[in-house]
């Protein structure tokens, strides 16, 4: 008997790419690029060193310049979780077949968890090489040597004990997914939508289609939304380095500037990883995998939120790098949720940076829960800008390092951000590719594309947003390929 899940077919999300065509068309990180140099410029005619602007006036005139980037910020928070929810949901709807989902669920939770470990890995061990923190002068930050041994002390003494597991595990279910939403919980909110796709896509078509219309139709107004919304990215990016260069001055600017160059080092690293990955996977070459990537990257870094650019992104994996639909429409919508490599990496390495400004030693006990604080928050850390410098409060209270040394890195951290993005877009490009290779399916490639024509043509058509039954490539479906077979098929599609 066919299962629902391979009867009910909803539209692919990369047909509302067309809605940020215009960002692309008019090169919008080309603009953020001035506006951050602009940014730059205005902030040190107003800065008090200056002496060219009353400080009152300036406090003024900053508060009028950063209101853009407040209206930015508040207005991606504000589209998140319903895009989120609905992506997810409707990527379940379109994952083929329920074995296929199974084990493509089961990978992708090793995957993420594996890749988050070695970001963070990457970030501690720039940052102990390079050690930006001394390069700080950090006469003002030195703890005295009673506060400094408490803190080593509390490190000591925590020590995580069994019987809390079961709690923590328990702790990461939504209890209300109304108030995970309202705090915004995102990986609580992840678990809820795919219990909702799950018990959505065991109902008969009759049943989920209302459902999965709904969810479509939030996700095109939503993204009419994000089309308006990026436009003031620009404004938002000049107003925000006005106002921290105008408060923080050049001179301190200057001094965390190692600091700067470290978490790109990192970044850089952390891709480089992602290329080999690639290469040996799927034997895609460094210079076609950076060229197909480009375009999302950039759009990433210019809107500086991996849900707001998830079309272009899945459109990338499936049309440039030719990542299955069923693979890439499950895999996107939950990696740009949770799959936070380069926030994770931000987190080791800011810590990292922090521990030699304060002067503390660093243990292997206090690395490991490091490792283990930084791979919770960066996958629970919500994909909108400016929450990651937050969160990464508590993993600096979990390994004792004094929450107040944020303040000497967060003048940066709305540049850095934007590089780590593009960074996490790029790893849910590499893990939609990476799972597309490894897991078997009845259909190739080229089969699921046919069958994906043969669907759109029955959307336009019927003008449905969903429709249902069954649907079959032109020629006759493979039985699932071998691992040798595999291997021949990546090579001949790279």
């Amino acid at each position: 008997m066919t299962h629902p899940l391979e009867l009910i077919h909803p539209r692919n999300l990369k047909h509302l790419s067309g809605t940020l065509a215009d960002l692309i068309k008019s090169q919008l990180w080309t603009q953020v690029l001035f506006a951050m140099c602009l940014g730059l410029f205005a902030g040190l005619v107003l800065s008090p060193g200056a002496g060219m602007v009353d400080p009152g006036v300036a406090e003024t005139i900053g508060a009028w310049l950063v209101l853009p980037g407040n209206i930015f910020l508040t207005a991606i928070q504000m589209i998140v979780v319903p895009l989120v929810i609905a992506s997810v949901v409707r990527g379940i709807a379109a994952s083929g077949s329920t074995e296929q989902l199974q084990k493509t669920g089961l990978r992708l939770v090793a995957y993420f968890l594996f890749t988050t470990t070695v970001a963070i890995t990457i970030g501690v061990a720039v940052a102990s090489i390079l050690q930006p923190g001394l390069r700080v002068d950090n006469s003002e930050f030195a703890l005295s040597m009673q506060r400094q041994a408490a803190i080593e002390d509390d490190i000591a003494d925590s020590n995580i004990s069994l019987a809390e597991i079961p709690n923590a595990f328990v702790s990461i279910l939504p209890e209300n997914p109304f108030s995970a939403a309202v705090e915004m919980q995102m990986l609580q909110l992840v678990i809820f939508s795919i219990v909702l796709g799950l018990a959505l896509v065991s109902l008969q078509p009759a049943q989920s289609k209302p459902l999965l219309e709904l969810f479509g139709s939030l996700q095109s107004v939503v993204m009419r939304v994000v089309s308006w919304v990026m436009r003031l990215a620009p404004y938002a990016v000049f107003g925000f380095i006005a106002q921290v260069t105008m408060q923080t001055g050049l001179e301190t600017m200057i001094g965390i500037g190692f600091y700067v160059l470290t978490i790109l080092t990192a970044l850089a690293t952390l891709l480089l990883f992602y290329i080999v990955v690639v290469l040996v996977v799927a034997r895609i070459s460094p210079w076609r995998f950076l060229r197909e990537v480009r375009q999302a990257q950039l759009l990433a870094f210019s809107t500086n939120s991996s849900v707001a650019v998830m079309p272009v992104t899945m459109k990338t994996a499936e049309e440039r790098l030719q990542v299955r639909p069923s693979v890439a429409q499950f895999v996107i919508p939950i990696g740009a949720t949770v799959n936070m490599d380069g926030t994770a990496l931000f987190h080791g390495a800011a810590t990292l940076f922090l521990t030699q400004v304060y002067g503390i030693e660093v243990s292997i006990g206090m690395l490991v829960a490091l490792v283990a604080t930084a791979i919770g928050a960066s996958i629970g850390t919500p994909a909108t800008p400016g929450v990651g410098i937050i969160i990464l409060s508590v993993v600096l209270s979990s390994v004792g390092v004094p929450v107040e040394g944020v303040a000497l890195i967060v003048g940066v951290d709305r540049v850095l951000e934007l590089f780590r993005t593009a960074t996490n877009v790029t790893g849910d490009i590499v893990a939609s590719v990476v799972m597309d290779r490894v897991i078997e399916a009845p259909q190739s490639y080229e089969e699921e594309v046919a069958t994906q024509e043969q669907i759109e043509a029955e959307q336009e058509k019927t003008g449905e947003d969903v429709v249902t039954g069954e649907f079959q490539p032109p020629v006759a479906a493979q039985e699932p390929k071998g691992f040798l077979s595999r291997i021949f098929e990546n090579w001949r599609r790279s």
